[in-house]
């Protein structure tokens, strides 16, 4: 299913595409080896609610530079050109989803209104949930993984989690995301851990 999930149109249409630039006050601010801890939730086809702790941890950001290449990497070569992009840089810290840890190599964060928009991207997807089930079979073109994080100037927060996703520039230069289930993961209870 096609959409674009609001949290991340806020957060590549405000931070990548138009070019944000933090202030090195604020960069200098963002912590650098913080945990986020949280619950996903997925209902099936069937109307199940399936839940399991999410661990994400940040251990490096992402520079501008880096943003700016995996930006010109997409519009230019899709998903697969993102792909290559961010194979590219370091390691910027993994999701964590039970005992399955999957490498992120991009991790933005932007201040919003009472807190900060995190975005994490692994060039892996973590696992194919197909009608609500884990392990569906892998299909072309789903090979990202991307979870948006609006955290709370008191660590508390929501997001979304796409655990297999590929990528693509609109005609307004949105970028937009098609995830390989119907939906993508609610994270709840999320908590800011430095």
């Amino acid at each position: 299913m096609c959409h674009t999930i609001h949290l991340l149109r806020l957060a590549f249409v405000a931070g990548v595409v138009v070019g944000w630039i933090p202030s090195p006050s604020l960069l200098s601010a963002q912590a650098r080896n913080e945990t986020f801890t949280a619950i996903g939730s997925l209902k099936t086809r069937a109307g199940a609610q399936v839940t399991a702790p999410v661990t994400i941890v940040v251990t490096r950001l992402t520079t501008d530079t880096e943003r700016d290449a995996v930006v010109a990497a997409l519009k230019k070569g899709g998903t697969p050109g993102a792909m290559q992009a961010l194979q590219a840089m370091g390691d910027a810290g993994f999701i964590e989803i039970g005992e399955r840890r999957t490498p992120v190599k991009y991790a933005y964060v932007r201040p919003m209104s009472g807190g900060r928009l995190i975005t994490v991207i692994s060039p892996s997807p973590i696992a194919h949930l197909g009608a609500g089930l884990p392990d569906a079979p892998p299909q072309a073109g789903f090979d990202l993984a991307l979870a948006i994080l609006e955290v709370k100037g008191d660590g508390a927060g929501t997001g979304e989690l796409a655990p297999a996703a590929t990528l693509k520039i609109n005609d307004a230069g949105a970028i937009q995301t098609q995830d390989y289930g119907a939906e993508a993961v609610r994270l709840t209870n999320v908590q800011a851990k430095k």
